[in-house]
C-alpha cells in the first residue's frame, strides 16, 4: 500500500529546524523508501509539481473542476474511517513526517519563468504557496494509515505563525530545497516547520524557516477530527516538543491580549497620547486642528488596495480557493504598497501571524486592503486585511489578516495616526515588528 510520499531520496540526513535561536543542535533522520516511483523521480527528490500532484491522490481531487461535486461525495463516504478518539490512532515519530522537496530553479529554466519578476528576482509570493503546499503534505504523512488509498481527513492550514527569512537574495536562477517535518500535535491540530535553503556556488544556504499550523477536520471539511499523537524520541526531539507547546501557549497569550479584546497597556496609551500631542497646532487652542509633523505620513495616505475574483483555477484540493494563493496576493498587495510608501523596492524580513479565518469559495469577490500601520528607521510594517464580499446582500465576511515585515535600504517617514482606530493599527503593529525583531536576535 502506497504511503505518503512516493520514492523519497532513499538515504537523507535531516536537520532539524531551529526552534528558537539558542538552540543550535540537529536531529538526524532516515527516510523510508516510498512505492508508487512513477510519482518522483528515481533516486531523487519530488519537486513541487510532484508534491501537488501527491495531494490531489491522497484526497482523491479531480483536476476537473466539472467533477467536484462527485468528488465531495465520493468523500463523505470516508467519514466512517474517522477515529473517535486520539486514542484509538497510533504514536508517530518526527522522522515518519520528515519530508525533501526541491524547486528546479537552475536546472529547468522553462519553470523559472513562472517565478521570476520584473526586476529578475524570485517571486516570494509563488514561496509562499509552495511552502503552503508542502505544510499540508507534511501534515498527511504524519496522519497517513497504510490501510487506506485515500486520507479521510481534511488537513487545512489555520495559522502561519512565523516565516523569518535567514537572507535577503533568493537567486532566480538556483535550484531551491525545502525540508520539513511535524514538531508538535494537539487533538486536532499538527505544528510543522519548514526550512529552505538555496544552491550557490556548490554550497547550500540558509534561506528561512517557516512555522504552520494545521487542522483537521472531516472528509466534508464540516468539524474537527483527531490526528496521530507525536511521540518524541531522544532529548533533542523532547526539546523541539516542547517548544512546540510554547509556541501554543504563546499564541493563546498574544489571543488574549490582543487590542480587539482589551485595553492598551499604561506605555501603549502614554505613546498614543504623545502620538496624538505631536500633531496639535500649537498656534490653535483646540483638540480638533491637527497638523503633520516633518517627516510623517498620515496613515489614511499609507493605504493600497485590491480585488480579486476567485475562479476554480485557484481552488485547492477541497475545491476552496488555495490559502497559499491567498498568501501571494496579499503579500504582493503589501509589498507593492510598503514599495510606494518607501519610494523603492523593499525586502521581506518575516511573515507572521496569518490567521485563516473563514475559506473563501470559489466565486466569491476578495477585497484585499493593506495598511503601512508602523515604521521604524528602514523597516516598514504592513498588514493586509481580506474580505469576501456577497454581490447581492452585499455583506463583508473577514477571512484572513495578514502581517509582513520588509526592510529597504533608506530611513523610512513616520506613519501617524489620526483616530483611534488607526492608533490600535499602529500599536498592533508595534507590536509586531516587536516579536520579529526579537526572532531575529
Amino acid at each position: 500500500m502506497a504511503l505518503p510520499f512516493a520514492s523519497l531520496v532513499p538515504l537523507y540526513s535531516f536537520s532539524s529546524l531551529i526552534l528558537n535561536r539558542v538552540l543550535k543542535s540537529a536531529v538526524s533522520f532516515t527516510c523510508r523508501k516510498f512505492s508508487m516511483g512513477q510519482i518522483s523521480r528515481q533516486g531523487k527528490a519530488p519537486d513541487m509539481a510532484e508534491v501537488r500532484n501527491r495531494l490531489r491522490e491522497i484526497v482523491g481531487a479531480s483536476t476537473n473542476w466539472q467533477d467536484h461535486q462527485q468528488v465531495l461525495a465520493e468523500r463523505a463516504s470516508l467519514s466512517q474511517y474517522l477515529a473517535q478518539s486520539q486514542d484509538e490512532l497510533p504514536a508517530k515519530r518526527m522522522k515518519d513526517s520528515a519530508i525533501e522537496a526541491h524547486l528546479p530553479l537552475g536546472t529547468q529554466p522553462a519553470l523559472r519563468e513562472k517565478y521570476l519578476n520584473s526586476h529578475n528576482a524570485v517571486r516570494f509570493g509563488r514561496i509562499l504557496e509552495d511552502l503552503d503546499c508542502l505544510g499540508v503534505l507534511i501534515c498527511y504523512s504524519h496522519t497517513w494509515n497504510e490501510e487506506l488509498k485515500r486520507s479521510p481527513l481534511s488537513i487545512v492550514t489555520a495559522l502561519v505563525d512565523k516565516i523569518d527569512m535567514r537572507q535577503n537574495i533568493i537567486y532566480p536562477d538556483c535550484d531551491i530545497k525545502f525540508t520539513g517535518h511535524v514538531t508538535w500535535v494537539g487533538k486536532t491540530s499538527i505544528e510543522a516547520k519548514m526550512h529552505m535553503s538555496q544552491c550557490h556556488d556548490g554550497a547550500y544556504t540558509d534561506v528561512l524557516d517557516a512555522t504552520f499550523v494545521m487542522v483537521a477536520r472531516d472528509p466534508e471539511n464540516k468539524r474537527a477530527a483527531f490526528v496521530n499523537p507525536l511521540k518524541p524520541e531522544g532529548p533533542d526531539e523532547e526539546a523541539i516538543f516542547r517548544q512546540g507547546e510554547i509556541n501554543k501557549k504563546r499564541r493563546v497569550e498574544l489571543s488574549t491580549a490582543s487590542l480587539l479584546k482589551v485595553a492598551p497597556t499604561a506605555e501603549e496609551r502614554t505613546l498614543v497620547h504623545n502620538l496624538f500631542l505631536n500633531t496639535l497646532d500649537t498656534r490653535r487652542v483646540s483638540f480638533h486642528s491637527r497638523i503633520l509633523p516633518p517627516n510623517s505620513v498620515w496613515m489614511e495616505d499609507a493605504k493600497l488596495k485590491g480585488l480579486e475574483i476567485c475562479h476554480p483555477q485557484e481552488r485547492n484540493i477541497f475545491n476552496r480557493i488555495f490559502g497559499g494563493f491567498l498568501m501571494r496576493k496579499a503579500y504582493e498587495l503589501g509589498r507593492a504598497n510598503a514599495c510606494v510608501f518607501a519610494g523603492c523596492r523593499p525586502t521581506p524580513v518575516a511573515v507572521d501571524d496569518i490567521l485563516f479565518q473563514k475559506p473563501v469559495e470559489i466565486g466569491s469577490l476578495l477585497m484585499l486592503s493593506s495598511q503601512v500601520c508602523y515604521t521604524e528607521g528602514m523597516h516598514i510594517q504592513v498588514r493586509v486585511h481580506t474580505e469576501v464580499l456577497d454581490p447581492l446582500t452585499r455583506q463583508h465576511n473577514t477571512t484572513n489578516v495578514f502581517h509582513f515585515t520588509f526592510r529597504v535600504e533608506k530611513d523610512v517617514p513616520a506613519v501617524v495616526p489620526q483616530s483611534y482606530g488607526e492608533s490600535m493599527l499602529y500599536l498592533d503593529g508595534k507590536r509586531h515588528f516587536g516579536e520579529t525583531m526579537r526572532n531575529q536576535c
